[in-house]
């Protein structure tokens, strides 16, 4: 790997970011120019992202396994694997696509799990697939939400933590955070291609 999109060149660059945005924030600030603090932030964190990959595929070829990176990053080796591995089409030998190609995937899966959680099924309703929306009657839903509640007490919000979008397969699958009294749980929601949900569920935080 070479020229600026080696790991020294980005971690350089990294740096300088880094640099330029603390000089930035340490200067008196008129208040637009707060805004010029966004971007640069916005920016910086975009290229940790790219140095973050980097390293996450150096680690792996350094013999390094999913359940360390894991371990070091906070999430289950298969969370890792799906945020940073490369999985080979078992069909075709092929590296698969694991483009999210869903730009909004993230914001709807939040307002569809706020419409279910808060009783606003008629809202939440159109954005089902057939098979979805034949099987998640209100008998269901108030079913599944008293066995959570069984769990872990009332639901009480979103838990800390940005949803956590990705692609399996042909699905846009995302895993949102969320707060009861007595326990954590995250909503999962997947998308099928025509960005319709083929699948909600309300499940521990560490399920892969």
């Amino acid at each position: 790997m070479s020229g600026s999109s080696s790991l020294p060149a980005l971690s350089a660059l990294l740096a300088e970011q880094a640099s330029a945005l603390a000089a930035a924030a340490a200067s008196p600030l008129a208040p637009l120019s707060y805004l010029d603090l966004i971007r640069q932030a916005r920016d910086a964190e975009v290229l940790a992202g790219q140095v973050l990959k980097l390293c996450v595929q150096q680690s792996r070829d350094a013999g390094h396994t999913w359940q360390e990176i894991g371990d070091l990053l906070g999430v289950t080796r298969q969370a890792a694997f799906q945020r940073f591995g490369k999985p080979i089409d078992p069909r075709t030998g092929e590296l698969m696509d694991k483009t999210v190609h869903m730009t909004d995937a993230a914001e709807r899966a939040v307002q569809i799990a706020t419409d279910v959680l808060e009783d606003r099924m008629d809202e939440a309703r159109p954005s089902f697939d057939a098979q979805v929306l034949a099987a998640f009657t209100d008998e269901v839903r108030g079913e599944a939400l008293a066995t959570v509640a069984g769990l872990v007490g009332a639901f009480e919000g979103f838990g800390p933590g940005d949803p956590f979008v990705r692609r399996i397969g042909d699905h846009t699958v995302v895993d949102i955070p969320l707060r009861y009294e007595a326990g954590d749980m995250k909503a999962r929601i997947a998308f099928d291609t025509d960005e319709k949900v083929a699948g909600f569920f309300i499940i521990p935080p560490e399920t892969p």
